[in-house]
């Protein structure tokens, strides 16, 4: 603790200084999985907490970690497994940090269960924008706030993208591991069904993480999974997903599920390893991968070309790539969550007016206003499903709503990349849904405000913990539509596949392919 003392000590004066000079700043914390545009180093005074990046404690009789910020995923996983321990909601990406789960929105297939990252967070100490060191602690009762220490600013932080303080330290919740989750692969046959097939598996107790993919709107795949200790049965093999030959996990849930099999038997088990389950999706970020063998054109997607390009086709090397060619200002990354009732008629119009496939469907605890999380609200005229609870408001599925996950390429040319981006904002709002804010958001102010409920929540916030000479969120997310249009990326970035190269060989520089590569929560075996 005392060098983590000591790092925070500087940070806050660093902070502290810019402040007295009303000088604005931003966070360095040595990665990211965004793909927002980011700023030029030149344009702001930095404030770098890469340092942080320890797990420093794991206590197994509280259940709870002590974690700086840029712990990733795969650390903090690696650190609680000796002890029988791991945290209820693991970002499916090993690179994605604590810090970043908290201050972003980080749902995953344990979220319709334990809900957001941060609702596994019991406390954060946080660097407020004027230099001075607080803890702000999970409330209690109705509105989160009672019993908490500053639990306004718990409450507030989370989600708010750094707007309110930089986050210096977690206490992780922690649940028992297992050795292994029993997967199992349901297939659907239309969009409607598989909608329906999620409604049902989060109410099944036996469920521990529920998810799904739509290959088409005749073939989708939800896939429910259960803690175990059991090995699986004699003759089967235990199944993974980390190795270079191993199969991409959707492409393995495709295959279990393909309609030439026929309708004949139980739906498909795999036995896999708990780590292997949580970052199933890193070799080739879900599908996104498939998406750089069509921009190459020349190289094959088979399962040799998978195996021979591995070091490049795991998600913090995607990420690296992906800004350092550019293509992130034409590659649609959206995550959408959107009442069960209108989700169909959400998958309609991506299918019609974007063509992208496959999609992820993640089922979520809906956290109630006011958050910068995503909520929904079910749109007039729209009828709940029966067995809906009538006091919910407008929520629709109880306190349930599902995540749409729409990643595929956008219109090339700028101007109509933001005008397919602007037609899906609004159509999810029509159909009372929210998006996440990790990627690019081109509302204006007013209409992102009111999105929220207004700003007076959020200011009033502000105004409590000295936050007024930082950014606002709008300021962080907001992409400006008129810039975006305009914008040419360097020559050589606009050449394919020159650009592609080039978003190689900055990832090549990262070194992250060290990281899978030494990575010590594959599966070894028995």
């Amino acid at each position: 603790m005392d060098r983590h003392k000591a790092a925070v000590a500087k940070i806050a004066a660093t902070v502290r200084s810019f402040y007295a000079a009303r000088e604005p700043y931003r966070i360095f914390h040595g990665s990211t999985n965004s793909t927002r545009p980011r700023p030029s180093a030149s344009q702001t005074k930095t404030v770098d907490i890469s340092a942080l990046r320890n797990v420093l404690s794991v206590d197994t009789a509280r259940r709870v970690a002590l974690v700086e910020p840029n712990v990733p995923m795969d650390r903090l996983v690696e650190a609680t497994l000796p002890h029988g321990l791991v945290p209820p909601v693991v970002m499916e990406f090993p690179g994605i940090t604590a810090g970043g789960g908290f201050a972003g929105t980080a749902g995953e297939s344990s979220s319709f269960r334990h809900g957001f990252f941060d609702d596994t967070v019991r406390r954060v100490e946080m660097v407020l924008a004027d230099g001075e060191v607080v803890e702000a602690t999970r409330g209690g009762g109705e509105g989160e706030e009672e019993g908490g220490v500053r639990a306004d600013l718990f409450r507030g932080a989370a989600g708010a993208v750094g707007t309110l303080g930089t986050t210096t330290l977690l206490e992780v919740q922690l649940m028992e591991a297992r050795r292994f989750v029993r997967t199992r692969y349901r297939r659907t046959r239309s969009v409607a069904e598989a909608v329906e097939a999620v409604r049902e598996e989060v109410r099944r107790e036996e469920n521990d993480y529920v998810d799904g993919i739509l290959f088409s709107k005749d073939h989708g795949v939800v896939v429910t999974g259960q803690l175990t200790d059991e090995a699986p049965p004699a003759g089967q093999k235990v199944q993974t997903f980390s190795g270079p030959w191993d199969p991409w996990f959707y492409l393995h849930a495709k295959e279990r599920t393909a309609p030439e099999r026929g309708d004949e038997g139980a739906a498909p088990v795999d036995h896999v390893p708990l780590a292997e389950y949580l970052f199933r999706y890193d070799r080739g970020g879900f599908w996104v991968g498939a998406a750089a063998f069509e921009y190459f054109g020349f190289v094959p997607f088979n399962r040799f070309s998978r195996w021979f390009l591995d070091d490049f086709l795991h998600t913090r090397m995607m990420y690296r790539a992906l800004h350092g060619s550019g293509e992130s200002a034409r590659f649609v990354v959206q995550d959408v969550a959107m009442p069960f009732e209108t989700t169909e008629r959400f998958v309609d119009y991506t299918s019609s007016e974007l063509g992208i496939w496959p999609l992820w469907l993640c089922p979520l605890k809906r956290r109630r206003p006011p958050t910068f999380h995503p909520f929904t609200t079910l749109p007039e005229g729209v009828r709940k499903e029966p067995g809906d609870d009538d006091d919910d408001d407008d929520a629709g599925d109880a306190d349930m709503m599902l995540n749409v996950g729409v990643w595929g390429w956008g219109p090339s040319d700028p101007a109509e990349f933001v005008r397919k981006n602007r037609e899906l904002e609004n159509k999810v709002r029509e159909l009372g849904g929210m998006k996440w804010l990790y990627a690019h958001t081109y509302y204006p102010e007013d209409e992102f405000w009111s999105m929220y409920g207004g700003r007076g929540w959020y200011d009033e916030l502000r105004d409590k913990y000295n936050a007024k000479t930082l950014p606002t969120v709008w300021d962080k997310v907001h992409v400006d539509p008129d810039v975006a249009r305009a914008k040419k990326r360097h020559w050589l970035k606009r050449l394919p596949p020159l650009g592609g190269f080039y978003g190689i060989y900055k990832s090549i520089q990262s070194k992250d392919y060290l990281l899978h590569r030494h990575a010590k929560w594959k599966w070894k075996g028995e």
